[in-house]
C-alpha cells in the first residue's frame, strides 16, 4: 500500500524498498511536508480556553525490537519471535500485546459515538510499525489508519514522532540522531501519508532519556527543530532551572524553554511539556493524570492566565495494569468527564500540540514559557564562562566535575533512571559507534556531491543495520542473547559496508 500525495510535487511513497522499509531517499520532501507554520489542531479543536479550569495529557509508548531470528536469521518483529515461541518467558502475552496495539482504534471511535470528547497521543517506534506489517497484521495498521486518517478522529489522536530504532539519545552517536528522527518520519508518511505527517509536532524520546552533555544536548534540539518539531516530551528531574535549582511544584503544569548551549557557546531553545515522576504504566493505566488535574486550576504565563496541564506517558502494552486495568479505567474517566462538563469545560482531556495551539492564540509567547536546562549543566557553567566557551574548556569542566563531584554525570536522564546506558555496555556501544563511523565515512561525502544516493538500496540497507544496532534493548536486556543479537547486527552492517 502507498500513501497518497498531497500534491502533485510529491512522490507517493511505498511503505517497502527492496523488501525492507522506506526509511530514506526523500530527506528533502519529508522536509517540505514538516517545515510549515500552520496550525495543526486549532481549527479542528471542539474546545475553548477559557471554558477550561486544567487538563491532562496522557501519551501511549509502544515499541517491540527488531531482531536477527527468524527460521534462517532473517531480521524479523521481537513481536514475531513472541508468537513463534510462545513456551519462552512471557511470549504467551503476544497476543495481548498486539490487541493492545490496535485497541485506540476501537476505543476512540466508541468513546466518541457515547457522545465522549477523548484524547490520546501516540509514539509508535519504527521497529514496531514495521514489524506489525512483517507479520501481516493489517487489523492493526488499519485500526490505526482510521483514527489517524479519517477527519473526524484526528483532533483527538495526535501522534508524536521518535527515534526509528528506539535509540537511546545520550548514547547515539551525534551524526545519526537525525537520521533516526528522519527514518520515522519516512516510514510513517509512507504508512499514513504526508498529511498525517504534517500533523506530527511533538517528539517522545525513547525511554524518556535525554542527553545532558552540552553539544550532544544542543546538535538533538538543532535536528528536532529541523525536522519540524515544535516540542519536547522531558521527564521532569532531568531538567534544571537556570540556576541549578530544580522545578518549582507548578512550572511542571505549564510549558518550558529547554534551553541548549553547546561548548562553543551557541544557544537553540525548544519548548518543553514537563512529564511529571511516578510509576507511569499504573499512573496512566488508572488515569491518574485526570485526577491530579481536577486538583489543579489556572496559572499565569506573561501576562495571560491558561489552565494547567498535567502531562504522562506510559508504556501502552507492557504489564497488567496496562493490559488488563487500563481498558477499563480509560472509559470510565472518559464516561465521568461526558457526565461534568461534556468533556469541554472543566477538567478536559486535551493533546500537546492542541493545548500548545490554544495557549498561544490566546496571546502567550513561548519566549516567556520558564526556562530550564539538562540537568548538571549549571555545574559546567559555574566553571566555564558560556560567552568564552571553548569545546577544550568545557571538557576539561566535566573531567574535574567527575573527578570532584560523585554526583556529576553525563549519561543524561531517563524513566529508568536507576539504569545507566553507558556503563557496563561497552561491548554494544564500541560495535556501534564503529558501524556509525564506517557509514559515515563510507557515505557522508557520496550524499554531499549527490543527494539522490539516500535512494540507493545499498545505502537503505547499511542505515537500517546501523539504526538497527542502537536500539536501547540489546542494553536494557542486559547480557546474553540480546547482546548477541547486537554483535550479529553489526556482523551484517560491517560486512556491507565493507564491500
Amino acid at each position: 500500500m502507498t500513501a497518497q500525495a498531497p500534491s502533485s510535487n510529491l512522490p507517493a511513497l511505498q511503505e517497502l524498498r527492496s523488501g525492507l522499509p522506506n526509511i530514506c531517499g526523500w530527506e528533502a520532501e519529508i522536509s517540505s511536508v514538516v517545515n510549515h507554520p500552520n496550525s495543526v489542531f486549532l481549527r479542528e479543536t471542539n474546545l475553548r480556553i477559557e471554558d477550561i479550569t486544567a487538563g491532562f495529557a496522557c501519551a501511549l509508548h509502544m515499541h517491540q525490537p527488531t531482531i536477527p531470528a527468524g527460521a534462517q536469521g532473517e531480521l524479523i518483529s521481537n513481536l514475531q519471535y513472541m508468537f513463534e515461541h510462545p513456551q519462552e518467558g512471557d511470549n504467551h502475552n503476544a497476543e495481548p500485546f498486539a490487541w493492545c496495539y490496535r485497541r485506540m482504534g476501537d476505543f476512540i471511535p466508541q468513546l466518541m459515538s457515547e457522545g465522549c470528547n477523548p484524547r490520546i497521543m501516540l509514539d509508535y517506534s519504527g521497529n514496531l510499525l514495521w514489524g506489525l506489517q512483517q507479520i501481516g497484521r493489517d487489523d492493526i495498521l488499519n485500526n490505526l489508519k482510521r483514527i489517524t486518517c479519517e477527519e473526524k478522529y484526528q483532533s483527538h489522536v495526535e501522534w508524536l514522532g521518535t527515534m526509528w530504532s528506539h535509540a537511546v539519545v545520550p548514547s547515539t552517536p551525534i551524526p545519526d540522531i537525525k537520521l533516526q528522527i528522519q527514518a520515522w518520519q519516512h516510514y510513517f508518511a509512507a504508512i499514513f501519508g504526508y498529511d498525517a505527517l504534517t500533523r506530527v509536532k511533538g517528539f517522545s524520546p525513547p525511554e524518556m532519556h535525554m542527553p545532558n552533555h552540552p553539544d550532544t544536548l544542543f546538535e538533538y534540539i538543532t535536528a528536532l527543530k529541523a525536522c519540524g518539531y515544535r516540542w519536547l516530551l522531558v521527564q521532569e528531574h532531568a531538567v534544571e532551572h537556570l540556576d541549578g535549582s530544580g522545578l518549582g511544584h507548578d512550572d511542571k503544569y505549564i510549558p518550558n524553554r529547554l534551553v541548549a548551549r553547546n561548548s562553543q557557546g551557541d544557544t537553540i531553545s525548544i519548548t518543553a511539556l514537563i512529564k511529571t515522576q511516578g510509576s507511569d504504566t499504573k499512573l496512566v493505566a488508572q488515569m491518574q493524570p485526570y485526577f491530579e488535574a481536577k486538583g489543579r486550576g489556572k496559572q499565569q504565563i506573561g501576562n495571560v492566565i491558561v489552565p494547567s496541564l498535567v502531562t504522562q506517558i506510559a508504556d501502552g502494552e507492557n504489564g497488567g495494569v496496562m493490559m488488563n486495568e487500563y481498558p477499563r479505567d480509560f472509559l470510565r474517566v472518559w464516561h465521568e468527564i461526558r457526565s461534568s462538563g461534556g468533556g469541554k469545560s472543566g477538567v478536559v482531556g486535551l493533546n500537546g500540540t492542541e493545548y500548545l495551539e490554544l495557549i498561544e492564540a490566546c496571546g502567550v509567547n513561548p519566549e516567556d514559557y520558564p526556562p530550564c536546562q539538562a540537568v548538571q549543566q549549571h555545574k559546567i557553567w559555574q566553571r566555564v564562562d558560556p560567552d568564552h566557551a571553548t569545546p577544550e574548556k568545557v571538557e576539561l569542566a566535566i573531567a574535574s566535575l567527575k573527578e570532584t563531584d560523585h554526583q556529576f554525570h553525563m549519561d543524561g536522564a531517563s524513566w529508568t533512571n536507576h539504569l545507566s546506558w553507558v556503563k557496563g555496555y561497552e561491548q554494544v556501544l564500541e560495535p556501534m559507534n564503529q558501524l556509525s563511523a564506517l557509514f559515515h565515512a563510507k557515505y557522508d561525502s557520496l550524499v554531499q556531491q549527490d543527494s539522490t544516493v539516500t535512494q540507493r538500496p545499498d545505502y537503505q540497507e547499511a542505515l537500517l543495520y546501523n539504526l538497527l544496532l542502537q536500539t536501547s534493548c540489546f542494553r536494557y536486556w542486559g547480557q546474553g542473547t540480546w547482546t548477541d543479537y547486537a554483535r550479529e547486527l553489526y556482523r551484517r552492517g560491517e560486512a556491507l559496508l565493507s564491500h
